[in-house]
């Protein structure tokens, strides 16, 4: 009995060790979103109710208190795709000047365009550069982007205008 005690034991912390590297690694590898519907050729990152950026306001990113989440009593649809925003002010800044507040590449991660990918974002990781809303999909992604900023948006307007209307499965 003594014996199968100690195998057990052993078992057990081996059990526990291989479960600690198993948590490790998957805390450790970037978790790498997918555009919402991989068949879509649409230029535009949109849910299946055709709402952009998640339904935050694009017009918050360009204010000191960054982003905020839209409502559905303020909205506005240019050009197929729905915007939500916090308030009228806000929504009425976009209908003057939606070319202003739209995320660049049609909302997909900035740092995916730039190795020619449609990944969907996390709206919380985002830079206003020169005046353009750039986007991306985590927290790796969002370094990488900020170690070379003005090349990496180099790089992404040379690809996006070939995966623009292709499928993120395609890519």
């Amino acid at each position: 009995m003594k014996a199968f005690i100690h195998i057990s034991r052993r078992n057990i912390i081996a059990s526990t060790a291989v479960l600690m590297v198993a948590a490790m690694v998957s805390i450790s590898i970037p978790l790498t979103a997918n555009a919402y519907d991989e068949q879509s050729t649409s230029a535009m990152n949109v849910d299946s109710n055709g709402i952009a950026l998640q339904g935050y306001d694009p017009v918050s990113y360009f204010t000191p208190g960054g982003p905020k989440l839209g409502t559905s009593n303020f909205i506005d649809v240019n050009e197929g795709t729905t915007y939500r925003f916090a308030n009228a002010d806000n929504r009425d800044a976009f209908k003057k000047n939606p070319e202003k507040y739209k995320p660049a590449f049609g909302g997909f991660c900035a740092m995916g365009v730039v190795f020619g990918k449609k990944l969907d974002v996390n709206p919380q990781l985002w830079r206003v550069v020169d005046g353009k809303l750039y986007l991306n999909v985590h927290k790796e992604a969002q370094a990488r982007w900020l170690d070379d900023v003005p090349g990496n948006i180099n790089k992404a307007n040379l690809n996006w205008p070939n995966i623009r209307d292709l499928t993120p499965a395609a890519l």
